[in-house]
């Protein structure tokens, strides 16, 4: 079968890679001199490396082309441009199944990539997403790799999962779409914090408490959203929390990292060469939050520290600071 990877960064060519051990897949992205220097190279070092394309991976620069006899389409693009890639597949008139990667909340709107997938595709498209503990550097060195894939339709979702699974890339299946897509995008933000307290040096013992109560936190804006508190116990809550909080190759902990050592986010984000979704994240989880009732500490402080200028050291004070009550809440 031929897969369609839309998002040629680095997890989605790591993803290509990854699935071109038993498909034919397409990698496109938009970016014209991209697309000619991994034709050219066959590698994509600007993301990833040299690690080398073989025969089943095609780059393609036009996506009707990528999507021309695709089964499946896989998108990887950030969430502020999934929207505009679904417009792009509708128009086309590809009427296949969409499984998402990105992590993360729409700009202006506060949607998750699930709310997007409903309004522009549908009840009767299938789509899910694809989530987890996973670092691209080391799914494309095969190192052992375990995701989830939840969707809107429990045949689908094993559908996909036998699609997707294979070698050391180990796909478990869930029907919680929004717990998944809340796991993903919420982990984000909980890096930055997680990062501005092992940049401040605060300690092991703090780095675990944040992860914890960033684990409340998150399981509280969920459920309320209406996923599966279970869910936050899994690959896509826990795991992918503390993957994100503790790894080395985390953009959303170094962004924290750098803020803690004196760093502008606008210094940051110029040298990051990566997308960090936590960054845009944090201001549309609160205003969601606001909106839902949901008491986020944590986010609220790291929102404070990206879009409003307080200060990391002031952000860490006041959590600490905040009066004593039961675990529970």
């Amino acid at each position: 079968m031929k897969i369609a990877v839309l998002g040629a960064g680095a997890w989605g060519t790591a993803l290509a890679l990854q699935l071109s051990a038993k498909h034919k897949v397409a990698l496109w992205t938009r970016n014209s001199a991209h697309v000619a220097d991994m034709q050219r190279e066959r590698a994509n070092r600007q993301y990833l490396g040299d690690y080398a394309f073989g025969d089943n991976l095609a780059v393609e620069g036009d996506l009707a082309a990528a999507l021309e006899h695709s089964e499946l389409i896989l998108s990887v693009v950030p969430t502020n441009g999934f929207r505009a890639v679904l417009h792009e597949i509708k128009k086309i008139g590809s009427t296949v199944p969409v499984i998402w990667a990105s992590k993360g909340l729409e700009s202006s709107t506060a949607k998750l990539p699930h709310e997007i997938a409903l309004e522009e595709l549908g009840v009767a498209r299938k789509w899910g997403a694809l989530s987890g503990p996973s670092f691209a550097d080391e799914l494309v060195r095969g190192l052992p790799t375990a995701v989830t894939v939840a969707a809107n339709d429990e045949a689908f979702a094993r559908e996909a999962g036998c699609m997707l699974h294979g070698g050391k890339f180990r796909v478990y299946t869930s029907t919680d779409v929004i717990g998944v897509s809340v796991g993903g995008a919420l982990k984000n933000v909980m890096a930055i914090a997680a990062g501005i307290c092992d940049g401040m040096q605060f300690g092991n013992n703090a780095r675990a408490a944040l992860i914890t109560r960033g684990m409340a936190e998150m399981t509280r804006f969920g459920v309320r959203l209406g996923g599966r508190k279970e869910t936050f116990m899994g690959l896509t809550g826990a795991g992918d929390l503390i993957l994100t909080c503790t790894g080395q190759y985390s953009r959303n902990r170094e962004v924290g990292q750098r803020l803690a050592r004196g760093q502008t986010l606008a210094e940051i984000l110029q040298s990051l060469g990566h997308v960090a979704e936590g960054v845009h994240t944090a201001h549309e989880v609160m205003k969601r939050a606001a909106t839902l009732e949901v008491d986020m500490p944590s986010t609220c402080e790291v929102d404070q520290v990206l879009s409003h200028g307080r200060s990391p050291r002031k952000a860490v004070e006041n959590l600490l600071s905040r009066e004593q009550k039961s675990e529970m809440i």
